[in-house]
């Protein structure tokens, strides 16, 4: 008998069991698993603010978009228009100077948003890095200067402008917000999360204040000035009640003042309404749409990048 014949054939291993897909825990922030019930809670929540917030912009915009024959008033309302027009949006441009007004209110806040920038930059990192007898009361009249309502200084500040020659002037709708106390707490906060060791290195590298400002300090808070430059934006583009007092000329009226005077004219006609509203909400759109990286990415400020 051979070797060969005592030998047994290796038996074939049993095949693995098939496995199973790993199943699917939704988690919050702190690793608690999240029960069905309360992620459908969340999320009809969520659903009916987003209603509440975009419902009315989302109706606008298609009652803008109908024509004269569509009923904007007809039950159950019809949000879709039947057949989409622009007309309406050039018999508003027939009917008010728009595109003027709007001008003019782009001059007013691109010069707002690049004084509250420049402003509230140097402000803050005053407030936030600089050591100086006063600081603390200095700090404390910016919050304070948010608690006063604008009706309350409103005469005092057409007053200032009437006194200044800059009555019915463009300067003198930009003046009284071109630095805004929220805007200089904003920055003054953000410079206070840049670690102070990076500033440090460079005073021992020889670097002056303005060159830690301009090179150090500020590259670190783009975040917050994206969110400066919106609140800005959005402060001038939206004013109304200043604009409306100091200005008296009709050529130098904001799209706000334009607007109403459309309303109070055409107040049968909310297609033509509803046009110049989407008019005057686009550029903020916009301008969210650019800036919306840097916005969002000021919720962690003075993080080290390595």
């Amino acid at each position: 008998m051979s070797v060969t014949d005592g030998t047994r054939p290796a038996e074939a291993a049993p095949p693995a069991p098939p496995r199973r897909a790993p199943r699917l825990r939704l988690t919050d922030e702190n690793g608690r698993r999240i029960p069905g019930w309360e992620l459908a809670l969340r999320y009809t929540l969520l659903l009916a603010v987003l209603a509440l917030m975009i419902g009315p912009f989302l109706w606008q915009l298609s009652t803008s978009l109908k024509g004269p024959t569509e009923d904007i008033f007809s039950s159950p309302p019809k949000f879709l228009p039947g057949e989409p027009t622009l007309h309406n949006y050039a018999r508003v441009a027939d009917t008010i100077p728009v595109w003027d007004y709007a001008f003019n209110s782009l001059k007013v806040a691109v010069a707002n948003v690049v004084t509250n920038c420049v402003g509230a930059a140097l402000a803050g990192y005053a407030l936030a890095r600089l050591r100086y007898r006063g600081r603390r009361a200095a700090t404390l009249a910016f919050v304070l200067a948010m608690l006063v309502p604008v009706e309350g200084i409103i005469i005092a500040q057409f007053t200032t402008m009437r006194e200044l020659g800059l009555n019915n002037t463009l300067l003198g709708v930009l003046l009284p917000g071109c630095v805004a106390s929220l805007n200089v707490l904003l920055m003054r906060n953000a410079f206070l999360n840049v670690p102070y060791e990076i500033e440090e290195a460079a005073f021992v590298d020889g670097a002056n204040v303005w060159q830690r400002f301009l090179r150090i300090a500020l590259p670190s808070v783009k975040g917050t000035l994206a969110v400066v430059a919106i609140f800005a934006f959005m402060g001038a583009w939206d004013d109304f009640l200043w604009p409306l007092i100091v200005l008296s000329d009709p050529s130098k009226f904001t799209l706000t003042i334009g607007l109403n005077y459309l309303h109070g004219t055409f107040a049968n006609d909310e297609r033509l309404v509803a046009a110049g509203t989407i008019i005057a909400v686009a550029p903020l759109i916009l301008l969210f749409a650019c800036l919306q990286r840097y916005f969002f990415r000021g919720v962690g400020e003075g993080a080290v990048k390595g």
